[in-house]
């Protein structure tokens, strides 16, 4: 009888699970409300190493994304005294719009090189609140520190200050000196917790394709930049070094010793690299002369 009873049970429970679960009928979908956050780090840092000082873009993100534009606000406060229109600017200061179709917008503030060229620091703290998306329960604060060339460590945090243009570039191959034109620093990759390699752009102003350095810092007062070796650099032709080379590649490596006894090197302050290197032709030897490129702002 007990068995009985239970096969029933079990009969009368399945009928009311299939009798409850139509896989045809349009279940509702709850989905989340749409959030605001900030991106990047909870901590970050404004290096204020140029006059007039480089634009800081915060960014704000959402949780999704909508077909209508959509306005995040946020309030600004400093624990060290920093004053909108004294240290820093910000526009539309209290609101972002993230536009139409897109998931993220920038809060961009404005430093005053003069206030910190003195070695002042600042620190103000982010924070979005309502009226209009609500924040989500993560990222919704950030502290953003703002210091100047005399408050700089040459330490690598934030790599940064030292991505971009260097307009003021200038370089020696062995008596001939040229310049300045712009190279540039298109990518930053930490290989190391005090090391890192850089691509520079431009090197040579004749159409050479990118050139690798390396970066250690392990000992701050003997920072090195080394370069990558290349057998061939794209884009080079070793005619525009020697007419009888027209056509072939140029090659690139560290120096030897015959040349020089410092190696390459850089300041993370300052923003200027001293970079060495040996140049040559593809398959064929070596010039017989230091190339030196000096990278500034």
């Amino acid at each position: 009888m007990k068995c009985s009873n239970y096969f029933l049970f079990i009969m009368v429970g399945l009928l009311y699970l299939l009798s409850g679960c139509d896989k045809t009928k349009p279940y509702d979908i709850v989905a989340p409300q749409p959030a605001a956050h900030f991106d990047g780090a909870a901590t970050q840092i404004y290096s204020v190493f140029s006059d007039p000082a480089p634009v800081y873009n915060l960014t704000v993100g959402t949780t999704n994304v909508s077909n209508e534009d959509r306005v995040v606000t946020y309030h600004v406060s400093s624990v060290t005294g920093a004053v909108a229109g004294v240290q820093y600017s910000i526009d539309n200061n209290g609101t972002v719009t993230i536009p139409a179709g897109k998931a993220e917008a920038t809060i961009d503030i404005r430093a005053n090189f003069a206030e910190y060229a003195g070695g002042r620091r600042d620190t103000l703290l982010f924070s979005l609140s309502e009226p209009s998306l609500t924040p989500t329960d993560f990222m919704d604060t950030v502290l953003l520190i703002l210091r100047g060339p005399s408050g700089c460590t040459e330490d690598i945090v934030d790599p940064a200050p030292l991505l971009g243009n260097y307009d003021n570039t200038n370089e020696t191959f062995g008596t001939s000196a040229y310049g300045p034109y712009q190279t540039s620093i298109s990518s930053f990759n930490f290989t190391g917790s005090t090391s890192a390699t850089i691509v520079v752009e431009n090197i040579f102003d004749d159409g050479w394709g990118p050139i690798s350095f390396d970066l250690d810092w392990s000992d701050p007062s003997n920072r090195t930049c080394i370069v990558q070796g290349q057998n061939a650099i794209p884009g080079s032709d070793a005619g525009s070094i020697n007419s009888t080379y027209a056509g072939q590649t140029v090659a690139v490596r560290i120096p030897p010793a015959s040349l020089t006894t410092t190696p390459g090197t850089y300041s993370y302050c300052d923003q200027t690299f001293t970079l060495q290197m040996q140049l040559g032709v593809t398959g064929l030897g070596w010039f017989p002369a230091l190339y030196t490129v000096n990278m500034a702002r």
